[in-house]
């Protein structure tokens, strides 16, 4: 992750990244230059350009994400894709490649931006390299307390962000979430100090992240995901923190057998597809494609939470030990992120960002202690 690393991304196969490197390149620009061809020279209304759709055929779509094949999330975007096939005016025809085929998610925003990729369901790491602010959904450690407080946040904040994102070229289609980042490792982790004696996994490239954890303390080493599995198998790193269900899928629990049951943060994603490619897709067709892609996006955020949790049982019957957090101990984490977010106000999340997370949380919080009373 290169805006900040204390959510990694999910474990995928970078051998396979120069997979299909020239699919789709140029092919929709051809497209929308014949249409406003035949816009301008035959004067042509409503009618004319719907025509045109649906003699060109259905609109391919190629996206991208790392979520395993098989997964449920794939499958949901299988079944969006079906019903993006029937929309009206000759519908959309969505190619869906999954276990990061097309790179990391830095790969893929750059596909997209050449127009080899047309769409991506990416994490806040693919996010924010698009529009950095995205980063005051996920990069701030223990800020949420419940999921509640992470479905309420968004739903104030991904409007502007919405905005933001359709300014630089893209369309969010729906947010999701896969609940909550833990920390996994070769030794217990339960206190402050045990993660300052570990070598904790962070993302190659990321100075800003490395320089974070190492002004609070902790023992940063920067690796591609392809090394992640190996290097806990040797030793060069002892820590990590990833989605359980991630961990069970990569089989990082053999390797870090321990799990602290601690609520670092949420792992939040959205589906994107160019604006190019949005404007391309008839109008009568759009009201079916966001209501697939809305429904989509509800269904991977229910599994996403109910997997989470399925998952740790997985491994916990497969010999992963679960440490609970004591209070006191909770209160030691609590002092330690604390010291921890002014120096990420305006480095790892831009400043305007942090201060609408907290304003939004402060309100948020009064209201439901009102309501309590």
């Amino acid at each position: 992750m290169k805006k900040h690393e204390l959510i990694p991304k999910p474990l995928s196969n970078p051998s396979r990244q120069n997979e299909a490197e020239h699919v789709g390149g140029g092919l929709l620009g051809r497209r929308q230059f014949l249409r406003t061809a035949l816009a301008v020279g035959l004067g042509a209304g409503g009618w004319l350009d719907a025509a045109a759709f649906a003699a060109e055929g259905p609109v391919k779509v190629r996206l991208g994400t790392l979520a395993p094949k098989g997964s449920s999330y794939f499958k949901h975007l299988q079944v969006m894709g079906e019903a993006w096939r029937q929309a009206p005016g000759g519908g959309v025809a969505l190619t869906v490649y999954p276990d990061g085929t097309m790179g990391g998610e830095a790969d893929m925003v750059r596909r997209m931006r050449l127009g080899q990729l047309q769409a991506g369901m990416l994490t806040a790491t693919g996010l924010s390299e698009i529009e950095p602010t995205v980063s005051g959904l996920e990069f701030l450690p223990m800020m949420f307390r419940t999921l509640d407080e992470v479905d309420y946040i968004g739903e104030q904040l991904q409007p502007m962000l919405n905005k933001r994102l359709e300014d630089k070229g893209f369309v969010a289609l729906f947010w999701t979430d896969t609940g909550w980042v833990r920390f996994f490792s070769k030794e217990p982790i339960i206190r402050p100090a045990d993660l300052k004696k570990a070598k904790l996994f962070v993302w190659a490239g990321s100075l800003a992240d490395v320089g974070l954890y190492r002004s609070v303390g902790l023992n940063p080493v920067p690796l591609e995901t392809v090394d992640i599995l190996p290097n806990l198998q040797t030793g060069l790193i002892n820590a990590i923190a990833l989605p359980p269900t991630y961990a069970l899928a990569g089989q990082v629990d053999r390797a870090a057998p321990h799990m602290l049951d601690l609520a670092w943060a949420p792992l939040i994603g959205a589906l994107l597809v160019t604006k190019k490619t949005w404007d391309a897709i008839p109008p009568q067709a759009r009201e079916t494609i966001a209501k697939a892609a809305c429904e989509a996006g509800k269904l991977i955020k229910a599994d996403g939470r109910r997997e989470s949790a399925e998952s740790v049982e997985a491994m916990r019957k497969r010999g992963l030990t679960v440490h609970q957090l004591p209070p006191d101990v909770a209160a030691d984490w609590r002092t330690e992120v604390d010291a921890m977010y002014p120096k990420i106000r305006g480095t790892i999340v831009p400043a305007e960002m942090f201060d609408e997370v907290v304003k939004h949380l402060t309100a948020y919080r009064a209201n439901q202690a009102g309501e309590k009373k």
